[in-house]
């Protein structure tokens, strides 16, 4: 449940005085990652699926193919459509029905780094220019809630995509015939993206639940194979980023996607 005004007040006076001497409540230095698992394959009935484990929380994320009409403005490529759903036994914090606030901003997120960096060959999803294309559905699951979702699910959305295989097909009278085999999704970019959270004068990574709780704003860099930042988003609370502290970040994003690129991507 969410803490009191006065606990939070506690916890944020504890945790920066920590990050005054560079460190933080569980001992991490302020850009360590905990420890990351990752397993791809994890859902049988997907054509794609991976679960991510960092520190304790936890994100499965399933993808699956399915077809239809394009976007009138872009006729040759197929769609993609990213969708999040915080499991009411993830946090207490979580409540059942519709997407909510959180739901729907880590969805878009997730999306925009993927969408962003290209990572998906959207021309090769065309079966028939206008008419039918194949449509990516990632559908975004959090387990267990202690901190930085973002991360975690957007690292657990890309091994998704690379775990994906697409059935071989023929066009038979205007129809989509299924043939026997599969083909890996044409994933050709791997974006990673990185968070950054700000308590008092300081920015950390990988925030534990006790750390969001305190912070007066959040920033995700999504950047592309090549370390180009190909999306940005702020958010958190009312807090800012200075000049500064937003070069420092790319700085440092640069080099942790890197790391954790190579978790992803094998070879």
């Amino acid at each position: 449940m969410t803490s009191s005004p006065i606990i939070v007040r506690i916890k944020k006076k504890r945790i920066t005085e920590l990050l005054s001497n560079g460190k933080r409540l569980d001992g991490r230095e302020p850009t360590e990652y905990r420890k990351i698992q990752l397993e791809s394959g994890v859902i049988e009935r997907a054509e794609g699926s991976a679960r991510v484990r960092l520190g304790k929380t936890e994100v499965m994320v399933g993808v699956k193919i399915g077809t239809g009409a394009p976007f009138a403005d872009v006729p040759n490529k197929g769609v993609l459509t990213v969708n999040a759903e915080l499991v009411p036994l993830a946090s207490p914090d979580f409540e059942p029905g519709p997407p909510g606030e959180n739901a729907v901003e880590l969805a878009r997120v997730v999306d925009r780094g993927i969408r962003e960096s290209k990572a998906i060959d959207l021309e090769k999803l065309c079966v028939e220019p206008g008419k039918n294309v194949f449509i990516v559905f990632i559908d975004v699951y959090i387990l267990n809630h202690d901190g930085n979702l973002i991360d975690a699910s957007a690292l657990a959305a890309l091994a998704a995509l690379l775990n994906t295989k697409m059935f071989k097909y023929t066009i038979e009278d205007g129809e989509i015939v299924k043939k026997p085999g599969y083909t890996p999704l044409p994933v050709i970019n791997y974006p990673i993206s990185v968070t950054f959270a700000k308590i008092g004068d300081k920015l950390v990574m990988d925030t534990g639940l006790d750390e969001e709780q305190v912070m007066d704003a959040r920033l995700t860099m999504a950047l592309n194979k090549d370390g180009n930042i190909c999306a940005i988003q702020k958010g958190g609370g009312s807090g800012y980023f200075t000049q500064e502290e937003i070069s420092e970040a790319a700085k440092i994003a640069l080099k942790k996607t890197e790391e954790l690129r190579k978790l992803v991507v094998k070879g």
